[in-house]
């Protein structure tokens, strides 16, 4: 059966008369209101609980002894609702900012004039960006899983885990040259800068042409 909220007086949120509780009456206000809370009521749901709440303030509101002191306790519960209502307003503001700035980082990140990416100890793909996508060939969902070295000349595969290793060894960024292999289109030669992602245990990668440069960065350097 449907139970019905008791009536209770609206205090006026600018009603001069709502007259401050003194601390000494409004401590026990809340604890009488309190202790009929307590038991049966804090087992259930929110709406069956806000029921109760709002019956305990209408028989304090129906005593003449405390129907003044109900009636500033409502003034300050509205007040508060107004409050809350409100952060959650920021809240939500704050929400649409971080996402629409969250969503221009990955559009930047995508669009980097680098192919990035984030392999594990055994350097497979975890994340790359569309450029890297690009590089490799092939769409981002069918990079997932696999191994990064296999895009590499078997020169090119051994010198890019020997990397890694020293990279482990000496915890400084590593780099070198490469022959980058593409799933479709011709092998080309790309410069690679590896570094630790520690909080996550991988390696973050960035590939670059290199051009017709020489091969003047030392592995390692």
């Amino acid at each position: 059966m449907q139970r019905t909220l008791p009536v209770i007086p609206k205090a006026p949120m600018s009603d001069p008369s709502a007259q401050a509780i003194e601390p000494e009456r409004l401590t026990d206000l809340r604890s009488r209101a309190a202790s009929r809370l307590t038991g049966a009521a804090a087992t259930k749901g929110s709406s069956a609980r806000a029921i109760d709440a709002l019956t305990v303030l209408h028989s304090l509101a129906s005593s003449p002894e405390t129907a003044s002191d109900a009636l500033t306790l409502l003034h300050e519960l509205q007040v508060h609702q107004v409050e809350l209502d409100l952060q959650a307003q920021e809240l939500h503001e704050s929400r649409a900012e971080l996402e629409s700035a969250l969503r221009r980082q990955l559009e930047v990140y995508d669009h980097l004039p680098v192919g990035c990416f984030t392999i594990d100890a055994r350097f497979v793909l975890h994340e790359l960006n569309q450029t890297g996508s690009d590089m490799l060939g092939i769409g981002r969902d069918e990079a997932y899983g696999l191994p990064l070295d296999a895009f590499f000349g078997v020169d090119s595969a051994r010198r890019f885990k020997s990397a890694i290793a020293d990279l482990d060894a000496s915890a400084h960024r590593q780099s070198c040259r490469l022959e980058l292999c593409p799933k479709d289109g011709p092998a080309r030669r790309v410069h690679a800068s590896i570094g630790a992602d520690t909080a996550a245990g991988r390696y973050l990668v960035g590939l670059t042409d290199a051009g017709d440069a020489q091969d003047g960065v030392a592995e390692g350097s």
